[in-house]
């Protein structure tokens, strides 16, 4: 089930988070994590967050901005490989239209998944939005 998140689910998405960055992430110090952590905040508080739930806990959860910008995806690590986040990114197909996405480019299997999900590169960068010195690709559908 997909549904949307409320101020409630914000513990359980910003663990889903933390869990996820750590896994997934292992380039990114401590300090690096409790660098990120307001922006994780601040998209949980003004984006529209759609959580995934498992027996009514939740799985995983992703962010949209703008028109049409998966600004966020993460999926519980021992959730993964189960279908929750392609089902995230097909609901916000079905909200948005074809979407874009900005990938970070060091975690292994990130841009092989959205190009699995009917992603294209578009472009890429050294830095990430706040200028530090990791990689990001942009996709599209």
């Amino acid at each position: 089930m997909i549904r949307t998140a409320t101020t409630v689910d914000v513990a359980a998405l910003t663990r889903i988070w933390e869990e996820s960055v750590r896994a997934a992430y292992d380039f990114l110090a401590e300090g690096d994590i409790d660098f990120y952590r307001p922006y994780l905040l601040a998209g949980l508080m003004d984006g529209e967050v759609w959580v995934a739930e498992d027996d009514g806990a939740p799985a995983g959860f992703c962010v949209l901005a703008g028109q049409n910008t998966l600004a966020m995806l993460f999926v519980d690590p021992a959730q993964q490989r189960r279908g929750v986040g392609r089902a995230l990114i097909a609901h916000a197909r079905v909200l948005k239209g074809p979407l874009i996405v900005e990938v970070n480019e060091q975690v292994t299997g990130n841009v092989t998944f959205y190009q699995k999900c009917g992603f294209a590169v578009t472009g890429r960068s050294d830095t990430d939005a706040a200028g530090n010195p990791y990689p990001i690709v942009f996709m599209a559908q």
